[in-house]
């Protein structure tokens, strides 16, 4: 694959652009599967208008809105290449700390005067609890959908793939972003690391894109055969559907990202990453044969419910297996506390 700041590969598929003045954006977005490319959705943001005019000035509007509280950091130590992951020891390569958006924009303001040049990273830091009124001033009309609404900033970055459970529009808001995304099936074919030591919560490739080792990985190749891409100017969109693998670099001295996430499914239901670490705790080292009966009794009771294992039981005593509420929801999550606790 090409170095990060190269032209895009012409033999990986482009990630298709919608028009979105004219259908709107609810129902494009409405029980949308595949990712698309959204250009200009944001372009008349006060915030793309800022960082147009430069990074000091995307910076000052930022600081105007922030509240006065601890900001998450990431920074890479000299010499770090960007690249957000494992070390040799299967450590983290960068170290995380907290200060406030003044104190970590001067560190980085310095660090360009100085020609010290360091990896920063604010990752998915939620906007109304760490900003005033940027929100309100940067508005997106995204139907009654229950957001969460987060911004990235930082210098060059390349953030390995992996996925997230919601929906995600993302906005380039300042500098450039390229995204390489892969179907949901593709997680065989790209050597996922630990699920429990990961670097910002979601597993990840373990394929360095800007170098592919195809000896130790020789699947990613297939993999990439399914890559789609797509490089963001400053105001335009992607939509990345729920569990599609998203690869992202940040291709500028500074760069800003807008993104909002929502659930298909409401916010009262579990999240499956918990069910899966369940299930890897109580299942997978059973014997074979136990297995395969908790694998029938999963697609009894979960994947196939198509009415078999409740048809026979009268509907008011079939407890969690008719169609959970917030209540039942509520019940069912307390009684899990309570074994999980023992």
């Amino acid at each position: 694959m090409a170095e990060r700041d190269a032209p895009i590969d012409d033999r990986i598929a482009r990630v298709s652009e919608r028009e979105w003045r004219e259908t709107g954006l609810d129902a494009l977005l409405n029980g949308a599967r595949e990712p698309f490319v959204l250009r200009g959705l944001v372009a008349d943001w006060p915030l793309v208008a800022a960082g147009r005019d430069s990074a000091e000035v995307a910076r000052r509007y930022l600081l105007d809105h922030a509240r006065d509280r601890a900001f998450k950091v990431a920074i890479g130590p000299p010499g770090h290449d960007g690249r957000l992951f494992y070390d040799a020891d299967m450590a983290m390569n960068f170290r995380t700390g907290t200060g406030k958006l003044a104190d970590i924009f001067a560190g980085l303001e310095k660090g360009e005067i100085l020609g010290d040049i360091r990896t920063v990273y604010l990752a998915s830091i939620d906007i109304p609890t760490h900003f005033d009124g940027l929100d309100d001033a940067n508005p997106i009309d995204l139907g009654a959908r229950d957001l969460l609404k987060s911004i990235w900033i930082g210098t060059r970055t390349r953030i390995a793939a992996h996925n997230d459970y919601p929906d995600n529009l993302a906005c380039c808001a300042a500098g450039r972003r390229r995204f390489t995304l892969f179907p949901p099936d593709q997680y065989r074919n790209l050597y996922l690391g630990p699920i429990d030591n990961t670097p910002a919560g979601r597993t990840v490739s373990m394929v360095d894109f800007a170098a592919p080792d195809l000896a130790a990985y020789p699947r990613f190749a297939d993999a990439m055969a399914h890559a789609q891409t797509a490089e963001l100017e400053p105001g335009d969109a992607i939509f990345i559907p729920s569990m599609w693998w998203h690869h992202v670099e940040a291709l500028a001295d500074f760069n800003i990202l807008v993104n909002y996430w929502w659930r298909r499914t409401p916010a009262w239901l579990g999240q499956p990453q918990d069910a899966l670490h369940h299930a890897i705790l109580a299942i997978r080292d059973m014997a074979g044969e136990d297995k395969a009966i908790w694998r029938d009794l999963f697609d009894h009771y979960v994947f196939d419910n198509d009415g078999r294992a409740t048809g026979h039981i009268p509907e008011p005593a079939r407890g969690i297996l008719a169609p959970l509420t917030p209540e039942s929801a509520g019940r069912l999550r307390a009684f899990l506390l309570r074994t999980l606790s023992r």
